[in-house]
């Protein structure tokens, strides 16, 4: 009767606290797996893995997919090409550095929407671009209206924002802003801002700019969900994402866990099928190659598993106890896992799924060599959990 029950704390939708919320009505999630996903050392798609991740992140309900950085190679700009051509409902993004060439080839590419950026901050003004603002602020008026004149629904982001001084990306953005831009980004590139900082800086610029803003974020800290959910309550209403939060050093924002803790946590809806999530996570770790950490969120092995008596037993009652979500939710599974944590319930209760009756000291021993291999092997496999069931029970 529990099994699609939902219980999370109370807390989150008390009066105080939903009141304080700015949060758009819309929120866009766009995904970057195809682009900011593959820059992840030693993760490369060729075409048609671009392919097979953009039509599933298409039938979960993704309206938007950054397909990729057209101006990297003529195969990354082929690829971005064909999944453009591929006819999806979703938007189809492509990342351009604020150069005309790079903005020629996304047209080429005919995709809906362009992520034209530049980097702000201080250090990288000095040691990668050794541009001065003045140059960033020209340039970047030039050219958004270079891209909107060609006809570009066209976003504009600085890279870096979080470590720009507030007075210049003020500047930048309404430059931006004046010259057509569609949406406006900001990027916490090396994952360094917390979330009361991310409060200040996303309240500061949806009051300072009238277009929509965009949020970008790594996960250095382990803070980009913490920062994501800060940002759309301060009223970003894009938000970017990769599968499984690959990405560059620590990751990218992971979008299972953004889209579950909006739907769960906020009560917000985003339109995208949960339920097919395990299955996306496992199709991007089988492609990119990167290993899935078992203790992962929502999507890994051991998201929903169970091994302390206690909380097996518990769990047994009622799945709530020790599940803020049932696993279903995700595409999960529920896994009570044997070890020296284990109690007699586990025991009795797969004893019972075969239909095989055992007396209670028969139970207390198959539980203490469990435990004995436990100790010994940190866990007990479902053949060494029937050798010693045979061992203690007189069929």
């Amino acid at each position: 009767m529990f099994e699609q029950e939902v219980s999370v704390s109370p807390y989150n939708f008390m009066k105080e606290v939903v009141e304080k919320s700015s949060m758009p009505e819309k929120i866009t999630v766009y995904d970057s797996t195809l682009r900011d996903g593959e820059q992840m050392p030693g993760v490369s798609f060729n075409k048609e893995e671009k392919l097979t991740i953009a039509r599933a992140l298409d039938e979960i309900g993704l309206t938007q997919i950054e397909a990729g950085f057209p101006a990297v190679s003529e195969e990354e700009k082929g690829a971005v090409s064909a999944v453009k051509k591929e006819g999806l409902s979703a938007e189809i993004l492509a990342l351009s550095r604020l150069r005309k060439e790079d903005i020629a080839v996304c047209l080429d590419c005919d995709i809906d929407m362009i992520l034209l950026f530049i980097a702000s901050s201080p250090l990288h003004l000095k040691y990668k671009l050794r541009m001065t603002e003045e140059e960033v602020l020209e340039n970047t008026g030039t050219l958004v209206q270079y891209a909107k004149d060609h006809g570009l629904k066209t976003s504009f982001s600085t890279e870096d924002s979080t470590r720009t001084e507030y007075s210049f990306l003020e500047k930048i953005n309404r430059i931006a802003e004046e010259h057509g831009a569609d949406r406006i980004g900001l990027t916490d590139t090396v994952g360094c801002i917390s979330p009361e900082g991310m409060k200040n800086l996303a309240t500061k610029v949806s009051q300072s700019i009238k277009t929509p803003f965009s949020i970008h974020l790594h996960n250095d800290f382990g803070l980009a969900l913490a920062n994501a959910l800060v940002g759309v309550q301060c009223g970003a209403s894009a938000v970017a994402t990769t599968v499984n939060g690959i990405g560059e050093r620590g990751g990218n924002l992971a979008l299972e866990e953004f889209v579950v803790a909006m739907k769960v946590l906020y009560d917000k809806d985003l339109g995208i099928n949960t339920e097919c999530f395990k299955d996306m996570s496992d199709l991007v770790e089988r492609l990119s190659g990167i290993k899935l950490s078992k203790n992962k969120p929502l999507v890994g092995k051991h998201a929903f598993s169970h091994e302390s008596g206690i909380h097996v037993a518990a769990t047994l009652e009622c799945p709530m106890t020790y599940e803020a979500i049932p696993p279903a939710l995700v595409g999960n599974k529920r896994r009570l896992v044997l070890g020296k944590h284990s109690g007699k319930t586990v025991v009795k209760d797969r004893l019972k799924e075969k239909g095989i009756e055992a007396s209670e000291e028969e139970v207390c021993d198959i539980l203490r060599e469990i435990k004995a291999i436990g100790e010994q092997k940190g866990r007990v496999s479902n053949r060494e959990f029937w050798e010693v069931v045979k061992k203690h029970v007189q069929e």
